[in-house]
């Protein structure tokens, strides 16, 4: 069963699943390399962190942006909107030419474009999230994207430059998976070829956060930046401090 370890007073406001504690010394791993079957030693710093994105890294403008895009309330946009077109186009099933002409149930038009430049503008950085990723990036912290988003995450690149502190490894769009789907996560360790456990991985969701543990990765729920690097520093992550 997953151990709930909470912060000592006062207490933290976000969820540490499975935790283990990593030294800041990087470990030397046995790797496989995939075109030669024969083991070589990679020096890799543990743990390798998984973020996800909307509302972990960046603020997710579909809750009030696109609402106000299209002249509605967040209820009406939910009410009126195909029930599973953006499922679909966060999965690759359909490109955005078809994401236009299903979004709506009843597949009135809309200013695709317009959505677009919508959703840019409202794309950014939640606060302290950027020193976090700056500060893990400075101690050489392997980091990876792990989201459910469209081939639109090339918009929040463009806007924000996320992949100078991450890679967009793993989004739902290229994979044809979602969170909190278990064989999301096993593809992810796969990929990676390391242990569930050599990973740390953060979301604002709390059911994406379970079935992380459920594979036996360490979980942790965002809630915001401050919370996020106490949690990280806790867990044994070397975090710089004041970096310049």
């Amino acid at each position: 069963m997953a151990q709930l370890v909470r912060a000592p007073p006062p207490p933290a406001t976000s969820l540490c699943f499975h935790p283990k504690l990593f030294s800041p010394v990087p470990r030397t791993r046995m790797a496989v390399n995939p075109t030669n079957t024969s083991p070589s030693f990679n020096s890799r710093k543990l743990p390798i962190l998984l973020f996800d994105i909307m509302d972990t890294i960046v603020r997710d403008p579909f809750y009030h942006d696109v609402p106000a895009f299209f002249g509605m309330s967040l209820k009406e946009l939910i009410e009126c909107k195909h029930p599973t077109a953006w499922l679909e186009f966060e999965n690759g099933v359909i490109d955005e030419e078809e994401l236009e002409g299903k979004f709506f149930k009843d597949r009135r038009p809309f200013d695709l474009q317009g959505l677009k430049n919508c959703m840019r503008r409202g794309y950014s950085y939640i606060d302290g999230v950027e020193q976090l990723l700056q500060d893990l990036k400075q101690n050489n912290y392997e980091m990876h994207a792990f989201t459910n988003y469209p081939i639109w995450y090339r918009i929040i690149e463009d806007k924000l430059n996320i992949s100078k502190y991450l890679s967009w490894t793993f989004c739902s769009c290229m994979y044809g998976k979602r969170k909190p789907d278990p064989n999301f996560y096993l593809a992810v360790v796969e990929h990676l070829k390391v242990d569930p456990a050599s990973c740390i991985f953060v979301d604002d969701r709390i059911k994406n956060v379970e079935a992380a543990v459920g594979v036996g990765i360490t979980g942790l729920q965002f809630k915001n930046s401050d919370l996020l690097r106490q949690d990280l520093l806790r867990l044994g992550v070397d975090i710089a401090i004041d970096a310049q």
